[in-house]
């Protein structure tokens, strides 16, 4: 490969915590000719950013213990013409709109593959086609937004949350490890 054909390479950064699922999404990406930097961790992940400026994002929303959330912020101080994708095993209302009103250019749910992963980030409109379900979210997911909800208000915190939610701290925490119900 010449240094002309990697310069035409448009630079990704993938942050996510699953190293697994990241070696296979960049040798993915690079197939679609991305040059992709990869990172496990936020801090790794701001440290590749800044030497590197990504001109594409895909962020994990929950990263260890972090959030990914902090990562988007940070990627669009930098530069906020960065396309982000909020790619996500644990979705949640309150965290898609999160996402996106940080800078997020669209937000998906695990499992996604690399072509979806793609035309997310080269979507620049939303769809008014998108389907709309005949059938309610179920209490279990309801109770599950809404402790999402309450989270995303006290900024993350678990301990602020579960005072708010006149709840134990522990319960607060085993209800959000759980993966979200989905109807």
């Amino acid at each position: 490969m010449t240094v002309t054909e990697e310069l035409d390479k448009p630079r990704l950064l993938l942050v996510d915590d699953d190293q697994t699922f990241c070696m296979v999404l960049k040798g993915a990406l690079a197939k679609r000719n991305y040059d992709v930097l990869v990172a496990y961790d936020v801090a790794k992940g701001i440290a590749l950013a800044e030497q590197n400026l990504p001109e594409y994002a895909v962020i994990d929303l929950r990263i260890g213990f972090e959030s990914g959330l902090e990562l988007v912020k940070k990627l669009i101080s930098l530069d906020d013409n960065t396309r982000i994708v909020m790619l996500t095993g644990f979705a949640s209302i309150a965290t898609a709109v999160e996402a996106i009103k940080l800078g997020a250019t669209h937000y998906l749910t695990k499992p996604a593959n690399a072509d979806e992963i793609v035309a997310a980030l080269l979507k620049n409109e939303g769809d008014s086609s998108a389907a709309i379900s005949d059938v309610p979210l179920s209490v279990k997911r309801l109770e599950w937004e809404h402790l999402q909800k309450v989270l995303m208000q006290h900024d993350g915190n678990i301990s602020a949350a579960a005072r708010a939610l006149n709840m134990h701290r522990r319960s607060l925490q085993r209800k959000l490890e759980k993966r979200p119900v989905h109807s």
